[in-house]
């Protein structure tokens, strides 16, 4: 089958992100001797200042790996949790029914760099200043834009003139937008990177205690204290059309540590899947594969309408339940072991007939029924229409076709010769997300708006509690071996194009880059799990190369298909291991800037 480019082929080890430059200093970190733990958290750092429409410094991370060392699957989750200030009452009181998509309201507690920290103090090999010195190199030299960065810059051109003055310090050089193509430095940025690396090199040789010292700097330092004060003293315009202060405090960030989990898995045929917890979206990829087991897939072409059908029919029913049940279990029971099981599966199944469902259908378990009448009670009531000049919500690829924005978020996979394996999706802390902090060269996150402002709901906001992220990094075993590393930015998108990945090279035998060119497809049937929360009944928006044929017979089982230029869906990352001792590693030609290497 031809591919857009080859599968990558090694021993040595692969990396694969959505930025070539990211996944080139991964690779530099396998060169200098570390593992993949230190290249995958040095390519999450380039990737802050390549990409920096779609991930900041301030975003979030979970991520999924196993560690030969251990012989284990872990989650590591870096979503920070929201603020102790942020309750309800709160923002009921600013006349609020709806967390705004941006401002300094949408923040949570930045969990990204605490994330990497632990991960690297843990599990890698590499000192610190290995692992940032490529980014810092970037902020501060320059690297050559992106015209998809400076196309969202240009958009929000107005908006950094007029009120969010610190982003256009910072990317409008001289009042103009950066040109693509060229050189652009955030020096800002550098030197914050540069004043941690120095603080934590103070505390001594020791690489580990060089890496708490950077943990400190962020949380308990100079980093902690500027985000507490711009939140503090500033009004900032957000997207409820007016300005409001924030809620993050130095306190919060004190208090602030990231966990390692143990993940949640299935069995699908002879393999066995692994994702974060209910405190994000990962389980609704697992039951998906759980309805999807007993349909004869195999049967059925890779890119066929009868394929693409079934697969969307059941991540409506997957992602109805996401909304009835998904939320961080620390604060709500979230019944798992019932909606991962094989008897639940098998009546879910049964739902999914020749002509696509137009409803929300949610699953009623036992003990649960008020919960679920009230989560579709209370999603029908939500407002939809969007207000004000700030940026709104993610930027993710769904609405690139839709309505013009560009992007998504960022996703990496490494594989080193050891066997260790690790999938990671940072995110958020956007440009578009709230202005940048002066002294520190970058804005906070808007993760907040993933909570609802509904009392009694599985995802409704309570201070210290993680929202419902769409980060869904996936690891994979195959006869009880660790075999995949997969993943993909994309918001509310993500597991459903992880899902045609996984789908095609288990049942069709494709590999990863067949299966990554092959025409990607989604559904906005379900409530946005971003800011203003609309939802699309019945649609489905698919690449146009999938032909005409199959346009059409899409159409006849009842989807409202959206047909999407070629190329336009998805930005897939995946890297392999196999028996042979052979490395693979893909990644999408979407957007012509994700790249994989090996050797």
């Amino acid at each position: 089958m031809f591919t857009t480019r080859p599968e990558i082929l090694g021993t040595f080890g692969v990396v694969t992100s959505t930025h070539w430059l990211a996944t080139a200093s991964g690779m530099a970190m396998l060169e200098k001797g570390g593992n993949a733990f230190d290249a995958c958290a040095a390519a999450a750092f380039v990737l802050q200042v390549v990409e920096p429409h779609l991930v900041g410094p301030a975003g979030d991370m979970p991520a999924v790996f196993y560690s030969a060392e251990t012989g284990k699957v872990e989650t590591l989750c870096a979503q920070g949790p929201a603020p102790q200030a942020a309750t309800i009452a709160a923002y009921k009181a600013l006349g609020l029914d709806l967390i705004p998509g941006s401002g300094l309201l949408a923040t949570v507690i930045p969990g990204a760099f605490g994330g990497w920290m632990t991960l690297l103090r843990d599990h890698g090999r590499l000192k610190l200043r290995d692992v940032l010195e490529p980014a810092i190199g970037y902020f501060e030299n320059g690297h050559p834009m992106l015209p998809r960065v400076s196309d969202s810059i240009r958009e929000l051109t107005d908006l950094f003139s007029n009120e969010w003055s610190t982003s256009g310090d910072v990317y409008l050089p001289s009042g103009n937008v950066p040109e693509a193509r060229k050189l652009f430095a955030n020096k800002a940025a550098a030197e914050t990177y540069k004043r941690i690396l120095a603080e934590a090199e103070a505390k001594g040789g020791d690489r580990q205690e060089q890496i708490q010292g950077a943990y400190d700097a962020w949380y308990k330092g100079f980093v902690a204290e500027a985000m507490d004060r711009f939140c503090r003293t500033q009004e900032v315009m957000d997207s409820s059309g007016r300005r409001n202060k924030g809620l993050l405090t130095a306190q919060d960030m004190a208090n602030y540590k990231p966990t390692y989990e143990t993940p949640t898995s299935v069995t699908y045929h002879d393999w066995e899947v692994f994702k974060i917890g209910p405190w994000g979206q990962g389980p609704a990829f697992l039951q998906t594969l759980k309805i999807l087991e007993g349909i004869d897939l195999a049967g059925m072409g890779p890119a066929s309408p009868e394929f693409v059908h079934h697969v969307v029919e059941a991540m409506k029913l997957a992602f109805a339940d996401r909304e009835a049940y998904y939320g961080d279990p620390d604060f709500v029971k979230v019944p798992l072991a019932t909606l991962l099981s094989e008897d639940y599966a098998a009546g879910r199944r049964g739902l999914i007939g020749e002509r696509a469902s137009l409803e929300l259908r949610p699953g009623v378990v036992s003990g649960y029924e008020a919960q679920v009448a009230h989560a579709m009670k209370a999603l029908g009531a939500i407002a939809q229409p969007t207000q004000g000049g700030a940026s709104v919500g993610e930027p993710t690829m769904a609405s690139m076709v839709a309505a013009g924005r560009k992007g998504d978020t960022v996703h990496i996979d490494v594989i080193d010769k050891w066997g260790n394996m690790i999938a990671a999706t940072p995110s958020g802390g956007w440009l578009q997300s709230s202005p940048v902090i002066p002294e520190l060269g970058f804005p906070l996150n808007s993760r907040a708006q993933m909570f609802w402002l509904e009392e009694g709901l599985p995802s409704s906001l309570a201070p210290g509690k993680r929202p419902r992220t769409t980060l869904t990094p996936s690891i994979a075993f195959e006869h009880g071996k660790p075999r995949l590393a997969f993943g993909t930015p994309g918001g509310d998108q993500q597991e459903q194009w992880q899902l045609g990945l996984f789908l095609r090279r288990v049942h069709h035998g494709l590999n990863l880059q067949e299966a990554i060119d092959l025409p990607l497809f989604h559904t906005q049937h379900f409530p946005s799990s971003f800011y203003p929360r609309s939802s699309r009944p019945g649609h489905m928006m698919i690449e146009e190369s999938i032909g005409a044929a199959a346009l059409a017979e899409l159409e006849r089982r009842g989807h409202a298909v959206e047909k999407a230029p070629a190329w336009t869906v998805g930005r897939l990352t995946a890297a392999e291991r196999g028996d042979d001792g052979l490395l693979r590693a893909a990644a999408t030609p979407r957007l012509m800037q994700a790249y994989a290497a090996g050797r």
